[in-house]
């Protein structure tokens, strides 16, 4: 079926399919991403290789690099597809918080809407944590950034629920977030993911995780 796709190139302003060519790019590079997602949360990313990709995707090799520069650049973008849909789900789940409500059940609700983002799909889980991530020096500078990204909702997070943290907020929150995503490293290895108990041990390793961290923020 790789062969039967059809390319851009002689079509620019033709509609296949009901698609322009930049809708079909764009289409083409989410089943991309889909296919990145599958196979390195299923195989690792050491042992996915472009072809295979191409062949989960139903996209030719020619069209692949017209999408992403070579896997690495897949890797990060999935990534990136990875945090948009996190931020959008902590973002809302913030705006929706009760301000009336007690700050350690906060707190709390939005680890549990931490969890289920990764979680929910475990192969987000392997992607960004587990075997399934890619080992280099730019995909580790991308998780770097993300995880910045995620100690600033942190801060935000305490300024809306009023919690005092202290003289080193981003510090405390950037060892928070680190916390939390080994928590969720460590799970993955022998979790049965699918099993609702060991979802709950999930979260309520996460939950006693944050005990500690606001009893020390508490503290004088």
């Amino acid at each position: 079926m790789v062969g039967a796709v059809v390319d851009d190139e002689g079509a620019k302003g033709r509609r296949i399919r009901g698609l322009d060519a930049e809708e079909r790019r764009a289409r083409r590079r989410e089943d991309l991403l889909d296919a990145g997602l599958e196979l390195f949360s299923a195989q690792g990313y050491q042992d996915t290789s472009i072809e295979q990709i191409c062949k989960q995707a139903y996209v030719g090799t020619k069209s692949f690099y017209e999408v992403f520069t070579g896997k690495e650049a897949l890797y990060l973008a999935l990534l990136d597809r990875i945090v948009v849909d996190v931020t959008g789900r902590l973002t809302s789940a913030l705006d929706a918080l009760d301000d009336d409500r007690d700050e350690s059940e906060a707190a709390r609700a939005l680890i549990r809407h931490f969890a289920d983002a990764f979680v929910d799909d475990v192969r987000v889980a392997r992607v960004t944590f587990g075997e399934g991530r890619a080992v280099t020096p730019l995909a580790e500078v991308h998780r770097r950034t993300n995880r910045r990204w995620a100690a600033s909702f942190v801060e935000t997070a305490w300024r809306r629920l009023g919690v005092a943290a202290g003289p080193h907020p981003r510090a405390v929150a950037m060892g928070l977030i680190g916390g939390l995503f080994d928590i969720i490293s460590d799970w993955l290895l022998d979790a049965d993911t699918a099993r609702p108990a060991d979802r709950a041990s999930l979260q309520d390793g996460l939950d006693r995780f944050y005990t500690v961290i606001s009893s020390g923020l508490s503290a004088p």
